[in-house]
């Protein structure tokens, strides 16, 4: 595939998520083989995970986002060192922020981030395990957002395709201040921000004992 030949994610109106051109593509078991197009299911009913089998039809899956959903609206929390910028309506709740550095991303506070709580170095170091794009730091007026690397679909065991390396998205409104270089995609087809993950999966106790 050329350097400059990215794969494009199509997410199809109520139906799976047509992938083309993706050479790397895994689960917690390793490298998943591909083709020149994927169809993977994002309904949540395939029982052909990651693939997508058609439940998507018989189930009648809505890829509509749904009211109640969080507000897209990013907020900054400057401090000494590093401005953290965050926008709650992509976070896919994984928990990399609260468990990996809970001094300075703190659950049932507001505000629930505190800049100036740790070093700018440790701050980042936790930024950047961030999947769904929610999370991005400034340090002197520059926002560091994108990463480096192959662009790549990973199946999280339980949850969402955490997408990075920047992969083409169509036809998708992105939210104020998100990566276009990494994000994280329902597939347990519940969230109410299709078709990024917001979480629900851990609410509807989502499991795909395959992947």
């Amino acid at each position: 595939m050329s350097s400059e030949k990215k794969p494009k994610i199509m997410p199809t109106p109520n139906g799976p998520y047509l992938v083309k051109d993706l050479e790397n593509f895994a689960n917690q078991k390793g490298p998943i083989e591909t083709k020149k197009t994927l169809a993977l299911c994002r309904c949540g009913g395939s029982a052909n995970k990651p693939f997508c089998d058609g439940t998507h039809v018989s189930i009648e899956f809505s890829s509509a986002k749904l009211e109640g959903r969080v507000e897209d609206q990013r907020e900054n929390y400057a401090g000494k060192r590093i401005t953290i910028h965050d926008n709650r309506g992509i976070c896919a709740h994984a928990g990399r922020c609260t468990d990996g550095l809970a001094a300075v991303f703190r659950l049932n506070e507001e505000p629930w981030i505190h800049p100036d709580a740790a070093s700018a170095d440790e701050i980042i170091a936790t930024i950047q395990q961030c999947p769904s794009g929610a999370l991005s730091y400034s340090v002197e007026d520059v926002e560091h957002r994108d990463r480096d690397g192959k662009p790549t679909i990973f199946v999280v065991p339980n949850g969402p395709y955490v997408v990075s390396g920047g992969p083409n998205l169509g036809d998708t409104t992105r939210a104020e201040g998100a990566s276009k270089e990494h994000f994280a995609m329902c597939r347990c087809g519940g969230s109410k921000n299709k078709p990024f993950c917001d979480g629900t999966h851990w609410h509807i106790e989502f499991k795909d004992d395959r992947n």
